[in-house]
């Protein structure tokens, strides 16, 4: 059987909520994933095999050997070569589809840049498993009235529920604060599994799917939460009255999408790892080929389209550093938790 149109997708348009009219609107629709982990590859995966014509993939990180457990995307070799996660995944879902458009993203996703960053989009999906990143998002979809479908996985537990840009409710309904730093679970800290995450990634694509191919009024009203290791499931209906005081939805104060943007960049730890981030006060384009020339002689380096990465060999009293840099600006150093040393090594060889 030739590979045509209507063989791909054959299965799809059977389903006669979709059918051929549905399948047109999803192979028109443009849609974004915040994060190529978890949730993200998973869903990256389902949205492609389903048509969606442009697949929008973003993520800042890059595999490791944590990761092969349940991203679905990634193997051995990415792992052990420390890939790009949205390179790994833009190849792999290139060879399952070759008829959508693939646009990847090496960027740390902020309130400077995400408008841009989401131009175009007709829905977002949320693999970001990141509070800060969720409550940016939900601001962006109210201002700019745009579906987004939050997803979250901790252990065998799990939530979804598509925020369809309009309010009553968003996401600040449900969550009207991030949660105070530390106090939540993740996955570094309580562990996850991969079944559970493949089934909330699942639940979040269909959503999507149903949204894209016209039939939001079987979109779910409620929030799903589940523990699969408990064998629980519940609807949570949010109220109302809930709306009435928002400050997102009710008041149009976009606190996380207006905040003063740090002029002086951001230093962080990256929990679970030895490493820091550095990300640069203001963003800006990098020519990596000549960065990986310039670090010629340095170390051991490595260069591809995403990003430049200098391996600088062990010392007396200094374990082996790793500097990876992307096309933004910002900066991994793995092999240490000091900000100072490594905000120093930023310097030295990206330049202040």
């Amino acid at each position: 059987m030739h590979d045509t149109h209507h063989n791909r997708y054959a299965r799809q348009i059977q389903y006669a909520p979709i059918g051929a009219d549905g399948q047109s609107r999803i192979e028109q629709s443009a849609v974004t994933i915040l994060g190529c982990g978890a949730l993200g590859s998973v869903a990256a995966e389902i949205l492609a095999r389903a048509g969606v014509g442009r697949l929008r993939l973003i993520d800042r990180d890059l595999v490791e050997w944590t990761n092969l457990q349940r991203q679905a995307l990634f193997d051995e070799n990415d792992a052990a070569n420390g890939r790009a996660k949205v390179q790994a995944a833009s190849e792999r879902i290139a060879q399952i589809n070759r008829s959508i458009q693939i646009e990847p993203l090496v960027i740390d996703v902020t309130a400077a840049n995400i408008t841009d960053v989401l131009e175009g989009s007709d829905l977002v999906i949320d693999a970001a498993d990141n509070f800060a990143i969720r409550f940016l998002l939900n601001d962006w979809s109210l201002k700019h009235k745009t579906a987004w479908v939050h997803g979250g996985c901790i252990g065998a537990s799990g939530q979804v529920c598509l925020f369809d840009g309009l309010g009553s409710p968003c996401f600040r309904c449900l969550i009207p604060e991030p949660p105070p730093a530390a106090s939540v679970p993740t996955c570094d800290t309580a562990g996850v599994l991969g079944a559970a995450t493949h089934m909330i990634a699942s639940l979040q694509c269909l959503e999507a799917i149903k949204w894209l191919s016209g039939n939001r009024d079987a979109v779910h009203a409620e929030v799903w939460s589940f523990d699969l290791w408990r064998n629980r499931f519940r609807a949570l209906q949010l109220d109302p009255g809930l709306s009435e005081s928002c400050r997102g939805c009710a008041q149009h104060q976009y606190d996380y999408l207006d905040a003063d943007h740090d002029r002086s960049g951001a230093v962080m730890e990256i929990c679970g790892r030895d490493a820091v981030q550095i990300t640069p006060a203001t963003s800006a384009k990098i020519a990596l080929k000549q960065v990986a020339q310039r670090w010629q002689g340095q170390g051991d380096v490595q260069s591809n389209p995403f990003f430049v990465r200098l391996t600088i060999p062990a010392q007396a009293n200094q374990a082996e550093l790793r500097l990876t840099l992307f096309a933004d600006g910002r900066a991994v150093i793995d092999g240490t938790e000091d900000a100072s040393r490594a905000r120093t090594l930023y310097d030295r060889f990206v330049g202040g």
